[in-house]
């Protein structure tokens, strides 16, 4: 058959045939399938929604009562806080008004024991004799020229628990053992009395770490560190200079951003060094 040039209009509803080749389900069934769907995303969700809210209220409950618990924690930390440096303030003024009382009682004793003692040669003898012994042990005040070595911790000093290192959490402190070599020096160098903060270095006197403080006999001290030595001022200086002592802290000052000075004092006043219990006395025998 010949065309006759003409465009053959087709059909725009598709065949039967087409239709049960292209489309397999009835389109009913997808209808009712989308149907169940909707329907079963409906339920889920008017069940889970109660659910949620439940939920969200649980956690705002429990979070309201975590806040409500750590203010009561804080306020009671600063209440104990108050409480132990309220503590610490009353011992410090028990400890000055028994050592004030002390030194009073000590005075009386000396001039009781001066009285008793000076009223012969023997009694003198003993009483040039206790004198002696009582400033090899720094129990007396003295004054005098000297030398002042001052070490200062640099900013944002933190409480120590390991006194065996320098650095903690990245700060650098001034050490129980850099005092020590201080003192030890002095001591070499010709030094007669040596203070540190305040307190008189004695024969059986510490300087120790404990924790964050620094103690002097038991006395806490605090930075700047004052070692006041008193002796021929020209003597100290010259041998202290040469000393491993200055050069260790030399270092540690250039290393670490310790303060370390040396400077001279031409009035120097060191305190006594604290009492000591008596552990043997005897009674002298009469000369025959």
């Amino acid at each position: 058959m010949k065309s006759t040039g003409e465009d053959v209009r087709r059909n725009p509803v598709p065949s039967l045939l087409r239709s049960l080749m292209t489309e397999h389900l009835d389109p009913g069934y997808e209808a009712t399938a989308f149907e169940r769907q909707h329907e079963h995303t409906k339920n889920r969700s008017s069940k889970t929604g109660p659910w949620l809210a439940l939920g969200a209220l649980l956690i705002g409950f429990i979070v309201t009562v975590s806040a409500v618990q750590a203010t009561k924690q804080v306020t009671g930390t600063e209440e104990v806080r108050s409480e132990l440096v309220a503590k610490v303030r009353d011992a410090e003024d028990r400890i000055d008004s028994l050592a004030a009382s002390r030194d009073s009682l000590g005075g009386a004793v000396d001039a009781a024991r001066g009285v008793a003692l000076e009223g012969d040669a023997r009694g003198s003898a003993v009483l040039d004799q206790l004198r002696a012994v009582e400033s090899g042990a720094g129990a007396e005040a003295v004054h005098g020229e000297g030398l002042v070595v001052t070490l200062t911790d640099p900013a944002g000093r933190p409480n120590l628990s390991d006194a065996s290192q320098r650095s903690v959490g990245g700060k650098t402190v001034v050490l129980d053992r850099d005092l020590q070599t201080v003192v030890n020096a002095l001591w070499a160098g010709g030094a007669e009395a040596i203070a540190v903060g305040g307190v008189r270095i004695g024969p059986t006197v510490t300087i120790r770490q404990a924790g964050g403080a620094m103690l002097v006999d038991n006395q806490p001290v605090f930075s700047p560190y004052l070692v006041e030595a008193i002796g021929d001022t020209r003597a100290l200086q010259r041998k202290f200079v040469v000393s491993d002592a200055y050069v260790r802290m030399s270092s540690v000052s250039q290393l670490y951003g310790v303060g370390f000075a040396v400077a001279e004092d031409d009035s120097l006043t060191l305190p006594p060094a604290a009492p000591r219990a008596v552990r043997v006395a005897t009674e002298p025998t009469e000369p025959k």
